[in-house]
């Protein structure tokens, strides 16, 4: 019986009862994690370079949480769990929990390529233990639809840059339908996705493991889990490394000035690979030459139309701003993008090259919002719908916005002006979304963010991460009651395991829990244009 509860648990079914105030989780003995093979089906999404040997000493487990913390006793849901084990059991310390961010991202298999992120001394001592949030992937997973044609009729109408009035109508109509599928289908966890919620799941498996403090290291939006973690639980935190962070106190007081200020992290971020493109010049980086005016000049020439590449496919000005926002992610996908560029450039103005000797092909990156979680597939009648909709199930429960859409276009238009690249890019999700979002007072964490931990939480920034720009890291490490930040002179989002000199601090502290300097800067191993 209890096999049945657990795989119901990690299909998505799951009961609850109602409730809102907020409460920490009645005292009781939780049950310690009842690690056992992983399925095949979980192994089977592991990339080739977890090997043989690794996969063989992975094991899973189903953590059985209250879907409502304040009625601990009431319905519960599951939360899906594998993990890595320390390579000297002998010395362990305990065991580190990842979250790699999202909202909505699965963090299942983070445990099992952890090699990415940690230098060997990191290994031998902790388990790591990646898991899927409530509501994500095989926890649970919130579902706004019951196939997949419903989903991709309520979206066929929601642009990513929606700029005419047809374009606007169509996007914000899409947007309320959306919602309104997310009332009737998403069940009754769809009340109890605050980021709080999973703090409190994660409390609960901190202690499945055996741990009497908390080893924790989240990326992204996993910074907002970590910090808010340290904050109800203070004293139940050993160590913890947050690597890209948000600005936790706007975040949950503000969404749309947090989005705002979020589309200028992208802005700051194409404005330095632009800059940097000149620098390297045209033998590194296709797109040098001025840069800064081919791209505005772009942008205008594809507001009137597409281009058309020489392979034939045609780019939109969406395409572009969507694959730079995506491409600006990471290091090693910036070179590519200049060629990209400098392609649709010569499509543009076919005078400039007489031949096409760059990149073409498109390949589109997710918008910001992921898409909601949502993926292209190409659907026979009747397809079950297999994403989930955490993505917005957590940021319209965490993020506060006005209960209307009714000025969407305004707010658009004046954030476009402040971020022409992104501004109505970033609009077009969280802020569409979440004002008909079908939960009212939701439970959730809203501080103090200031609260003392022993040990201090290490911080890490990159001065040119787009998605959370260096200016959140630097709020984050002074809203935090015992914090160090650690920058580093780099590129893409978050940085844990491509900058040396950053990971051999992070892994100083996590083994000897002896923390870098407040306000060391490192490196990272790779420059775009090197």
């Amino acid at each position: 019986m209890r096999g049945a509860l657990v795989s119901a648990l990690v299909l998505g079914t799951v009961v609850s009862g109602l409730g809102t105030a907020s409460a920490q989780t009645e005292a009781s003995a939780v049950k310690p994690a009842a690690w056992g093979q992983c399925a095949a089906d979980v192994l089977a999404g592991l990339p080739a370079s977890v090997t043989p040997e690794e996969r063989v000493r992975l094991t899973c487990a189903v953590q059985e949480v209250p879907v409502d913390h304040s009625r601990p006793r009431a319905d519960k849901t599951g939360i899906a769990m594998m993990k890595r084990p320390a390579n000297d059991p002998s010395r362990k310390i305990g065991t580190i929990f990842l979250n790699p961010g999202g909202p909505g991202g699965s963090g299942l298999l983070r445990g099992a390529v952890s090699k990415n992120y940690f230098q060997p001394q990191v290994l031998d001592r902790f388990d790591v233990v990646g898991f899927d949030p409530r509501g994500v992937a095989r926890s649970a997973p919130l579902r706004c639809f019951r196939t997949q044609e419903e989903s991709d009729a309520v979206n066929a109408g929601w642009s990513s840059l929606p700029i005419t009035k047809e374009e606007i109508g169509d996007t914000i109509r899409s947007a309320k339908a959306y919602t309104d599928y997310c009332k009737i289908n998403a069940g009754p966890l769809l009340n109890f996705m605050s980021t709080e919620a999973v703090v409190r799941d994660l409390d609960i498996m901190r202690e499945s493991v055996g741990d009497k403090q908390l080893n924790f290291v989240g990326f992204s939006y996993g910074t907002l889990i970590g910090s808010t973690y340290a904050n109800i639980f203070p004293h139940k935190t050993r160590a913890m490394v947050i690597d890209g962070n948000v600005d936790p106190q706007l975040r949950l007081t503000n969404g749309a000035e947090y989005d705002r200020q979020r589309s200028q992290g992208f802005e700051i971020a194409l404005d330095a690979m632009l800059k940097r493109c000149d620098s390297a010049g045209a033998a590194k980086c296709a797109f040098a030459g001025d840069a800064r005016k081919k791209f505005e000049d772009m942008k205008m020439a594809l507001a009137k139309g597409p281009a058309t590449l020489p392979d034939g496919k045609k780019v939109t000005l969406a395409d572009v701003i969507g694959r730079v926002a995506g491409d600006l992610y990471s290091i090693a996908r910036i070179t590519p993008l200049a060629a990209w560029l400098q392609s649709i450039h010569q499509a543009l103005n076919p005078s400039a090259a007489a031949t096409f000797s760059v990149q073409s092909t498109v390949e589109l990156a997710a918008p910001l919002n992921n898409n909601g979680g949502r993926m292209d597939v190409d659907p026979l009648p009747d397809t079950p719908y297999t994403a989930d909709d955490s993505y917005f199930a957590v940021n319209c429960t965490d993020k506060p916005f006005a209960r209307t859409n009714r000025f969407w276009e305004q707010t658009a238009n004046k954030w476009e002006k402040q971020s022409p690249t992104f501004g109505r890019y970033q609009a077009a999700s969280d802020l569409l979304a979440c004002p008909t979002w079908p939960t009212r007072h939701p439970d959730r964490w809203i501080g103090p963010w200031n609260r003392n931990t022993k040990n201090p939480i290490v911080v890490v920034g990159n001065y040119y991460d787009p998605a959370t720009q260096y200016l959140f890291s630097q709020r984050m490490a002074k809203q935090l009651g015992n914090a160090r930040l650690i920058s580093v002179d780099s590129f893409g989002h978050c940085i844990l395991g491509r900058s040396a000199g950053t990971d051999a601090a992070v892994a100083k502290y996590l083994v000897d829990l002896v923390a870098p300097a407040d306000g060391s800067v490192f490196q990272p191993n790779a420059q775009p244009f090197a």
